[in-house]
């Protein structure tokens, strides 16, 4: 515990270095903030590397984590999180997507479970460890009760790059393509428009008032665009 704390300080108030680095960094912090043994901190931020760095993904990475992270913090200051609370969100943000078969529901479900083992093994409070797994699973749906606003930081964190640029949404938009291969181009096309048009039918789309100055108008032109393009291109059903 002594070493892993004497790194985590040794790197506070550098300058630039390697963004990787800030998710483990706020796990661990986190992990500070609520009194959970350092050193268990750091094999379960380990695992969550290995688990962000697996060769099927192509969006769900680390470069979409360190964003999730990142986002919910910003979001967070702004609504004016206390520190347990924020600390609460990051570690959520960090498990959020550990799990990623692209298997809606299995893979939200599986990850809480993988933060649940992780943070009981860490002697985190019984309370805290259900907060992070209750904030998990809001994922699934994309939906919490208005007044939840760590998990308004969360969810409007990790729907952040619906509002990026074209460029950048559509290589978001083809990289998640390219996790779901096995599913066959008719298939795909029925269902991610199911997925967009309920976006898009959000009103808003983004929970917090950062959320929607940063991202909304965007996003909701990103999400019309696909939708555009899915509806032109869907090839006819078999039965026509």
């Amino acid at each position: 515990m002594g070493e892993a704390t004497r790194r985590l300080a040794a790197r506070r108030g550098q300058g630039p270095r390697d963004l990787r680095l800030n998710a483990r960094e706020a796990w661990l912090q986190a992990h500070v903030t609520l009194g959970g043994d350092l050193e268990v901190g750091a094999r379960a931020a380990a695992e969550l590397a290995a688990q962000y760095a697996q060769p099927h993904r192509r969006y769900h990475t680390a470069e979409h984590l360190e964003a999730v992270v990142r986002d919910s913090a910003e979001i967070g200051a702004d609504l004016g999180l206390p520190a347990r609370e924020q600390a609460l969100v990051t570690l959520a943000a960090c498990a959020h997507d550990v799990v990623y078969d692209a298997s809606p529901g299995h893979d939200e479900r599986h990850s809480a479970d993988w933060a649940v083992s992780w943070l009981e093994t860490a002697g985190l409070g019984g309370s805290d460890v259900l907060r992070v797994e209750e904030l998990v699973l809001t994922t699934l749906g994309h939906d919490a009760p208005a007044e939840d606003l760590a998990a308004s930081a969360l969810l409007d964190a990790d729907l952040a790059t619906l509002g990026a640029p074209d460029a950048a949404y559509d290589a978001f938009s083809a990289n998640v393509r390219a996790e779901y291969a096995a599913v066959s181009d008719q298939d795909w096309a029925a269902g991610r428009s199911k997925v967009l048009a309920r976006l898009l039918a959000r009103d808003p789309l983004y929970r917090t008032a950062l959320g929607r100055s940063r991202w909304e108008a965007a996003a909701k032109r990103n999400l019309a665009r696909e939708l555009g393009v899915l509806t032109r291109e869907a090839p006819p059903s078999p039965d026509r």
